[in-house]
């Protein structure tokens, strides 16, 4: 389980396709062997996958087929940047929301407004997950715990601060790029209970 909250960045250094599997050396001075244990739990762009092995100081991960289909990572190449953050502890502070690391699906980047020092991103996402995005409510971008400020059929709109613009691979978006996307778990529970007692009415 992760919070959304970034611990830091890594950077792809090497790509493997394994039957289908893609496997993936990311490079970052935040996970090391001497911290961090082969079949720990790390979220790589909001994607909870599990450390493989290390590599020196860098460290291997395995996407799956399902993974690289709903997810970005079918478009990771060399030398790109990851935001990583490695899995909560029971007595860390919860700042951000929960988040499992269970990608729902992308979104496409449509508009980025400057407000001051902050930014506003437009988010075009499928209609079929608009009932669990609500406004003022939280979702994770690329592993991102982020607040939702206007919602629309099929879009979304997030503001975020100069800090997370400059700690996060966020201020590098481009309109037009995709991201992934996690909803907000209570949500999905709440929608499928009203649903449940609906259909049994």
């Amino acid at each position: 389980m992760f919070t959304g909250i970034v611990k830091g960045q890594g950077k792809i250094v090497q790509l493997q396709d394994n039957h289908g599997t893609e496997q993936i050396r990311i490079a970052s001075s935040l996970i090391d062997p001497e911290n961090f244990a082969i079949g720990e739990s790390i979220s790589i762009n909001g994607v909870c996958l599990t450390i493989t092995k290390f590599q020196n100081n860098d460290f291997w991960v395995d996407a799956m087929p399902e993974t690289l289909k709903r997810t970005t990572f079918d478009e990771l190449q060399l030398n790109s940047l990851v935001n990583l953050e490695p899995a909560l502890q029971v007595t860390e502070r919860l700042n951000g929301h929960f988040l499992l690391g269970h990608v729902d699906t992308t979104a496409v980047v449509t508009k980025i407004e400057e407000q001051s020092s902050s930014k506003v991103f437009t988010l075009k996402i499928d209609s079929s997950q608009m009932p669990f995005i609500v406004e003022k409510g939280s979702i994770g971008i690329d592993g991102v715990s982020l607040t939702v400020v206007a919602v629309g059929s099929d879009w979304f709109q997030v503001a975020l601060i100069p800090y997370t613009l400059k700690e996060t691979i966020l201020g590098q978006l481009k309109s037009g790029e995709k991201v992934n996307i996690e909803t907000d778990i209570l949500g999905k529970y709440v929608v499928k209970m009203n649903n449940e007692v609906v259909d049994y009415e």
